[in-house]
């Protein structure tokens, strides 16, 4: 019985390392993309709606337990940011911020905090409607 479960094993150890072998074969046969000209243009750019440059750039400082958010918009649409803040202690509430608008070329704070030590914070960014 023993023999037959290590030919299994052996067997199917085999077949594991030669399909390895055969994918990688097939990637490295795979030839590298041509550079022959510029791209072409998806629907979107042809249309003039090119991806866009959106988000405010942010950077967050920890003082203790205190948590302060620093946004900066360079762009034409109004980002709406929050601070999301994750604290250490499982009995210490996490909280998120109400939704701040930073405007083009604008400047924004959030801040947020915990009792104790704060475990993590990040922002998130969505676009403002517009006319709000």
């Amino acid at each position: 019985m023993r023999a037959l479960h290590r030919g299994a094993a052996a067997l199917a150890t085999a077949a594991t390392l030669f399909t390895g072998i055969a994918v990688a074969a097939e990637v490295r046969a795979a030839p590298p993309p041509a550079d022959d000209g510029p791209a072409v243009a998806g629907p979107a750019a042809e249309a003039g709606q090119g991806p866009e440059d959106f988000g405010a750039s942010c950077r967050t400082l920890v003082q203790g337990s205190v948590v302060t958010a620093h946004c900066q918009n360079p762009y034409p649409r109004t980002d709406r940011v929050r601070l999301h803040v994750e604290c250490a202690r499982w009995w210490d509430v996490d909280t998120d911020s109400a939704p701040v608008d930073v405007g083009p070329a604008d400047y924004g704070q959030v801040t947020g905090r915990c009792w104790k030590e704060v475990r993590a914070a990040w922002i998130t960014h969505e676009p403002a409607a517009p006319g709000s």
